[in-house]
């Protein structure tokens, strides 16, 4: 089964899935078929790629809420706010499949301001237009970055 795993991953996935669930029946399965290395590896990858995926909507949230409070630019800011706005549904989405990933909300926001700030000013700088207000300024809390809260709002 090691060798399925690493030529074709998707029926080595399906192949084991339907193994489990014949051995959770109470169904005979030749535990020589499961491989269990592999499994772990797989169960451990999807909590990096659940925290992963998080950490790149709050970014994403994060850069544009930069460029609306920073950017001088008119035209693009509707975009702009429908990105935070599909960011913050695709959390809000991550957070049900994954309740667990609330208690590190803090943390993620804090660590991904720099990175977010640093897409913000590229962005910028590639379009020309001068913050009007210094970027490395401007922080954000959670509940900004995950409520309803947009730049010019009066909250």
């Amino acid at each position: 089964m090691s060798d399925l795993y690493d030529d074709d991953a998707v029926l080595w996935s399906e192949r084991q899935a339907d193994l489990l669930r014949r051995r959770a029946r109470g169904e005979l399965a030749n535990d020589a078929d499961l491989d269990w290395l592999n499994i772990a590896v797989e169960i451990d990858s999807m909590g990096r790629s659940e925290r992963s995926a998080l950490a790149s909507h709050i970014r994403t949230i994060i850069e544009q809420l930069a460029k609306l409070e920073a950017s001088p630019a008119t035209d693009p800011r509707a975009s702009w706010q429908e990105t935070v706005l599909r960011a913050r549904a695709d959390i809000e989405e991550l957070l049900e499949a994954s309740p667990s990933l609330k208690g590190s909300l803090d943390k993620v926001v804090e660590r991904e301001h720099s990175r977010a700030l640093r897409l913000a000013a590229a962005a910028l700088t590639t379009y020309g237009g001068t913050p009007r207000v210094p970027l490395d300024g401007l922080r954000y809390s959670s509940d900004q970055v995950l409520g309803p809260w947009l730049p010019g709002d009066a909250a």
